[in-house]
């Protein structure tokens, strides 16, 4: 399991995270929600002026975080969410609104695990019948 993020609100909605930010009312609320498109995805979720900009954070196979943001703006890797969100707190990083109220959970989830990938899978203990035979065409 990952480190709990307080900001972190797990499984909720898009319109449920609307909600929330909304109540809130302040530009640069943000918080942190699972994708509902992608799975094992995260979205950041800003409210600026009655509207909220989703951003998907996505996690490499090494573990590490990146958002995808505006084209023309560098892609930038963070070793943790805290480290991500502290970078977007400044202005000028790509986002429609910089981060500066986070909204918390009244109760802290924990974080997914990582998704890992082994670099070098393990092919003994596969049955024969899984591999496909490719033909030349």
């Amino acid at each position: 399991m990952g480190a709990p993020l307080a900001v972190y609100h797990g499984a909720i909605s898009k319109v449920e995270c609307e909600e929330i930010l909304g109540k809130k009312g302040k530009d640069g609320a943000y918080l942190i929600r699972d994708s509902e498109t992608i799975l094992g995805a995260m979205c950041l979720c800003v409210y600026k002026n009655k509207v909220v900009y989703t951003y998907r954070i996505l996690q490499t196979h090494n573990g590490n975080y990146t958002l995808q943001t505006a084209s023309g703006v560098e892609e930038r890797f963070f070793k943790t969410l805290e480290e991500l969100i502290r970078h977007y707190k400044r202005r000028g990083r790509g986002l429609a609104q910089h981060l500066r109220h986070s909204v918390k959970r009244r109760t802290v989830l924990q974080l997914p695990a990582p998704h890992v990938i082994d670099e070098e899978p393990d092919y003994e203990n596969v049955d024969s019948s899984d591999y496909v035979v490719v033909l030349p065409s």
